[in-house]
């Protein structure tokens, strides 16, 4: 018996797979997180951005705080809006697919938040099946999505489908 021998290390390989492996097509059958992005609407700041650390509940937005299922319990919370854009690819190029919104709120002064974690993974689950899920969001909200949507891309605004553009309109 040889003491002296190592055991061999085992080593893992993290394969991504591709969805569009073996056929020409387009992540046919097979949902990826690699096209959803969270854009965060900041209501009282008036502005949208991207924040991918919101796929892991880690965005500069969320760290830090305790959220708690109930909204009264955060009666000073700063409003946002979490918003998932699916893009998705059809002959004429890429347009935004999926677009679902969740509310949530932060007050940073006493570290709490509110959100509803099964709303954000229902929501996130629904726009990578492309639903649209805009129409509940307040107006001045909808109209700094609907901006930002335009301004990141207005090939892929244009190609969206006319549900999006109908539910970001501004009574």
């Amino acid at each position: 018996m040889d003491q002296e021998k190592k055991k061999k290390p085992i080593g893992f390989n993290i394969i991504k797979n591709d969805p569009t492996d073996g056929h020409g097509g387009f992540g046919i059958g097979a949902l990826s997180l690699d096209n959803v992005s969270p854009v965060f609407v900041d209501v009282e700041g008036g502005e949208a951005f991207v924040d991918i650390g919101a796929m892991h509940a880690r965005s500069t937005v969320e760290r830090g705080i305790k959220f708690l299922p109930n909204k009264e319990d955060v009666p000073n919370g700063k409003p946002y809006w979490l918003v998932w854009v699916t893009i998705d690819r059809k002959q004429e190029g890429p347009y935004y697919a999926g677009v679902t919104a969740c509310e949530m709120t932060v007050d940073r002064e006493i570290r709490r938040g509110y959100k509803s974690l099964p709303e954000h993974v229902n929501k996130m689950d629904k726009s990578m099946k492309r639903h649209i899920m805009v129409e509940h969001m307040d107006d001045r909200s909808k109209a700094i999505l609907q901006n930002y949507l335009e301004s990141h891309d207005s090939g892929m605004w244009e190609r969206a489908s006319d549900d999006l553009k109908k539910q970001l309109v501004v009574n």
